[in-house]
């Protein structure tokens, strides 16, 4: 069945982002005992045409400008260069990431500004926030030679570093192996291809973020959003990337502890036993038994 997503309710999105800001956090993020970044658009592009309609992202703005609360804002849209979306944004307390990869996707990506069009409000945007961070997820071997060509303009236009993580397909391709439910590059293909872009990020004063579970100890902080160093940017370090790889911060906070903190991970566990279970775990518990979970570690590891 199809959906017409003009027929989409805006629900109560607003409401639930300022319950969360003021600390109301029960079930699945009640864990989140400080203020951690949020990362608001990873999966649905929150300056996407609708928006003109229904502005609710707007009143969000408006709503971290107000709090000063911290977050990443992911998209492609063409509102992000306009003037009363800029002006919010520059008094917000944010990292924008525009998805950036290649020109060869502008005849894919019907309705979004070409690269041509979101190099221009790069450049516009850039100086009036925290970090401007380009976006080349999902990674396709075919753009290599394009991403590396654009590096030297990225710099030019104000970006502070790149994130890349690997396509991901539903099908089996040749050359592709499966990780979890997706068909993923060779990790040997993209490690060679990310130090090359990690290596002309750094040459040209760049930084580089591997969004590739596979390979994130090879950027330059194990998050990838952009936010390593800036104040009042606090990312969660209490995961399996940190267990693997920086065993000192690994540290739970003390609501970690709590029974039913773990409520988080009904989200991948949906059936009922699994469900209930967790509601009475805390997420140390939680965490702890993710750590001896080989099927789960191996595809966060190089090697398998």
């Amino acid at each position: 069945m199809k959906y017409d997503i003009a027929k989409v309710e805006t629900g109560e999105s607003l409401q639930s982002l300022q319950r969360f800001i003021g600390g109301q956090r029960p079930g699945e993020v009640s864990w989140c005992d400080w203020d951690i970044p949020i990362h608001w658009g990873g999966v649905s592009d929150p300056l996407q045409p609708a928006e003109k309609i229904h502005r609710r992202s707007y009143a969000a703005l408006k709503l971290f400008a107000e709090t000063g609360y911290p977050f990443v804002i992911s998209t492609k849209g063409a509102l992000l260069g306009k003037d009363e979306y800029l002006d919010l944004l520059g008094r917000c307390n944010c990292v924008v990431q525009v998805s950036l990869v290649s020109p060869q996707l502008d005849k894919l990506e019907k309705g979004a500004p070409t690269f041509a069009d979101r190099l221009r409000i790069i450049e516009k945007v850039a100086p009036r926030v925290k970090r401007l961070i380009v976006r080349v997820q999902p990674y396709m071997v075919e753009v290599f030679g394009d991403i590396l060509k654009q590096i030297p303009t990225y710099r030019q236009i104000g970006v502070h570093g790149l994130t890349v993580e690997g396509m991901k397909y539903k099908r089996k391709r040749p050359g592709l192996e499966k990780i979890g439910g997706d068909f993923c590059y060779p990790v040997s293909v993209l490690k060679q291809h990310f130090e090359v872009i990690r290596d002309t990020c750094h040459s040209n004063g760049l930084r580089f973020y591997a969004a590739e579970n596979r390979l994130r100890k090879m950027g330059d902080s194990l998050c990838c959003c952009g936010i390593d160093g800036l104040d009042g940017f606090t990312p969660n370090t209490y995961n399996l990337n940190h267990y693997l790889h920086d065993r000192e911060s690994f540290v739970p906070t003390p609501t970690m502890s709590q029974p039913g903190s773990a409520a988080c991970f009904t989200a991948i566990c949906q059936d009922s036993c699994s469900n209930s279970a967790l509601r009475k775990l805390s997420l140390k518990e939680a965490i702890e038994a993710a750590t001896r979970d080989r099927g789960m570690i191996s595809q966060l590891l190089e090697k398998r």
